[in-house]
């Protein structure tokens, strides 16, 4: 089972991927994660990546495609994945299929993350992280017992600069302009299928299976 999950910031992809992947034995790739353990690690693809990083630029595709055909190449991944937000442009798309194809792989279904765009500024706004030991809360789906304070550590809770609803709405703005057009990219090849990313995780992660079966 070969997929790709698409959504905006705050759909939900990430989560659904990571237990997903678990639950099929295949691996979750995500490009974000893979570029920042690739740099840490100091590999040669990481240290290329980093140059980009170092002068404030965006990683160009072709590396980044370097790294999935790295990944993908890999023994855990030959009967299946999960890219998690990758690709976002469509650029990124023609590359991946023709790395796919080099690969002798195909994807079988992309699954869009369909989630309102208040319900994506509230779950983004909502994120509060523990200065000292950089746990994650959310006001209202994952609050901490005391406001304001770390269940684990006791470390002040803040909100990160990128969370703030005026950098949020900007996150989304760029989503709509660079990667919702993937939805007709793949829509038009019959690979899209839409699940709703509201409700109860439970339900969604099984409307997930159900998507991904029809994707087979």
């Amino acid at each position: 089972m070969r997929l790709l999950f698409l959504g905006p910031p705050g759909a939900g992809k990430g989560t659904q991927a990571r237990e997903l992947a678990r639950e099929w034995g295949v691996p979750q790739v995500a490009t974000g994660d893979m570029l920042r353990e690739a740099m840490a690690a100091g590999t040669p693809l990481g240290r290329e990546a980093k140059q980009y990083y170092d002068r404030g630029e965006l990683v160009p595709d072709d590396v980044i495609l370097k790294m999935v055909a790295e990944r993908l190449g890999q023994p855990d991944a030959a009967q299946g994945f999960i890219l998690d937000g990758f690709p976002r442009t469509i650029a990124q798309a023609d590359g991946l299929g023709a790395m796919l194809e080099t690969l002798g792989h195909k994807i079988d279904g992309v699954i869009y993350f369909d989630v309102s765009k208040p319900e994506l500024i509230r779950r983004l706004t909502g994120r509060r992280l523990c200065r000292r030991c950089q746990t994650p809360f959310h006001v209202v789906s994952a609050p901490p017992k005391r406001e304001g304070i770390c269940d684990k550590c006791g470390g002040e809770l803040y909100q990160r600069a990128d969370d703030s609803e005026a950098t949020v709405r900007n996150r989304l703005e760029v989503y709509e302009r660079q990667t919702a057009p993937l939805l007709d990219y793949y829509r038009q090849r019959g690979l899209l299928r839409t699940v709703s990313g509201e409700g109860a995780v439970d339900e969604i992660r099984q409307d997930l299976r159900e998507a991904a079966g029809a994707a087979k």
